[in-house]
């Protein structure tokens, strides 16, 4: 005889568990904090409240570990990991061929590091390299000359010998004016072309201003030469990423209550029907959980299996407003909880709680679309204010800066432009900058939090507002305002020609 096979029972144990909700709040917002503190701690100690005597930031006082009543040299600088200076590579080379001549040369002028800035120079190593054709084969010379007429270096070859390769190698190019390139040949060149590449030092630290100000890496997106770590940026990342995380997290918690709240209405409107319908509220209630009610379905279900399990009903809903914890569903829950315990017509109650529940959640609606005007109008209001602070500093601060570059008429040091009998002396774009970029950033901070307080009431909607609001003035600044010749990069020379060319 075959055994019969035993049923197997499900239960369904939705046990009561603690709430990760307020944990997964406090963890977000300690880890923001932490690295929110990390980023005002590297602004503040690369901008101008601390500087130090020796003229050096604190960043990179503590990080060298400069005396700060020293001023370091090139040479301190080149010992310091993140003040080394990377050469840079300068062009020179000819503007069109050289065409039918015996003898040609080319003036040029090699730049070098400021004397005021070291006294020590690293070598700036030369190499060139020339293309000589004629119609027949011909001894030629690649020759350089110092300003003093002075050869420095040559290369003889055979413009049609297979081994030749035109190249000359210079250790170390000092800083003149006038140095000569000559091409000389016995027979008459049809075309020739040459290329000179020096490397060359500014004293300036790669990722470092003229004020050793940190720039961080350059980074070339579309054409465009962005500094995405330059320190003026961790003062907007410090405010964003102290508040925004936290903020976002908790206003999409609430979104979710509300969504909750938007269906509490409809399932209360409901578990009235059944009951007049004369199901019991176990019934009803477990009835419902196969129905749709969006974010509030899966209270619903658990509602159902306490039920299930001979949780009193007066229990049940109770543990459910303990759960959403929001003042509408608490409000309503209360009512029902009374009228279960006394014994009434638990339906009217329910409808009345129900409409209640509506109306409240309707009011909130009309709130929150009468509210939306004022919100776009503080959004514009924000953009103008960030449009023309962008305008001021891309526009008329670098003006003002190239009218002034001219020392004055009484030989003041300081130059300046005279303007009836105002005279504009020598300003620093970098230092308004950092003013624009501060009141745009705290500017930010205010509209954004008044546009979220008065859109939900909650700081926390404000902070999304505020850190959207600090993300644009980001993006603006980066793109538009920090150029290289705003924040303090030194711009690059050239082995420029000196004149024309010649003949020897």
């Amino acid at each position: 005889m075959a055994r019969k096979k035993k049923e197997k029972i499900t239960v369904k144990l939705d046990l009561p568990k603690d709430d990760t909700t307020l944990t997964k709040l406090y963890a977000i917002l300690g880890v923001s904090i932490f690295l929110g503190l990390a980023c005002f701690t590297f602004w503040i100690t690369n901008s101008h409240f601390t500087t130090s005597p020796n003229g050096q930031p604190l960043f990179v006082n503590t990080i060298c570990k400069y005396d700060m009543n020293y001023i370091p040299t090139f040479s301190d600088n080149e010992s310091c990991s993140i003040l080394k200076d990377e050469p840079d590579v300068l062009v020179l080379v000819p503007e069109d061929e050289w065409t039918e001549f015996v003898g040609m040369g080319q003036m040029f002028d090699v730049p070098g590091m400021d004397e005021n800035i070291s006294d020590v120079r690293p070598d700036q190593p030369l190499v060139g390299t020339c293309d000589v054709e004629t119609a027949v084969p011909s001894d030629y010379s690649f020759i350089l000359y110092d300003p003093e007429g002075v050869e420095i270096t040559r290369h003889s070859g055979n413009t049609q010998a297979k081994d030749d390769k035109c190249e000359i190698f210079v250790q170390n190019m000092e800083m003149g004016y006038l140095y000569q390139l000559v091409i000389i040949s016995d027979e008459e060149v049809q075309t020739a072309t040459y290329r000179l590449e020096m490397d060359y030092y500014d004293g300036v630290p790669e990722y470092m201003n003229n004020k050793s100000q940190w720039i961080g890496p350059e980074v070339e997106l579309g054409g465009m030469s962005l500094r995405p770590t330059i320190f003026l940026n961790f003062f907007g990342f410090g405010f964003f990423i102290t508040f925004w995380p936290a903020s976002y997290y908790w206003d999409r918690v609430k979104e979710n209550t509300n969504r909750m709240e938007e269906k509490f209405p409809d399932f209360l409107r409901d578990l009235a029907e059944y009951w007049k319908g004369g199901l019991s509220m176990t019934v009803a209630v477990q009835t419902l959980a196969t129905s749709e009610y969006g974010a509030l379905n899966n209270e619903v279900k658990k509602m159902s299996d306490q039920l299930s399990w001979g949780v009193a009903f007066g229990d049940v809903i109770e543990m459910f407003a303990v759960r959403v914890g929001t003042p509408l569903v608490m409000r309503a829950i209360s009512l029902i909880s009374e009228a279960n315990r006394a014994g009434g017509k638990i339906s009217d109650i329910l409808v009345t709680a129900a409409n209640d529940s509506r109306e409240i959640k309707f009011l909130e609606g009309e709130r929150k679309r009468s509210i939306a005007s004022y919100i776009s109008v503080i959004w514009t209001s924000y953009g103008v204010f960030l449009g023309v602070i962008v305008v001021l500093a891309k526009v008329f601060i670098p003006a003002i800066a190239g009218s002034n570059s001219e020392p004055s008429d009484d030989g003041d040091a300081g130059g300046g432009q005279q303007l009836g009998n105002m005279v504009i002396r020598n300003i620093e774009p970098l230092f308004f900058l950092t003013i624009f970029y501060y009141g745009v950033t705290m500017q930010a901070l205010g509209n954004g939090s008044m546009a979220g307080l008065m859109a939900t009431g909650r700081f926390t909607s404000g902070m999304k507002h505020a850190g959207l609001m600090i993300l644009l003035s980001l993006l603006c600044f980066n793109v538009i305002v920090f150029s290289p010749d705003l924040i303090g990069i030194t711009t690059l020379p050239a082995l420029k020609p000196a004149a024309g060319t010649f003949s020897p």
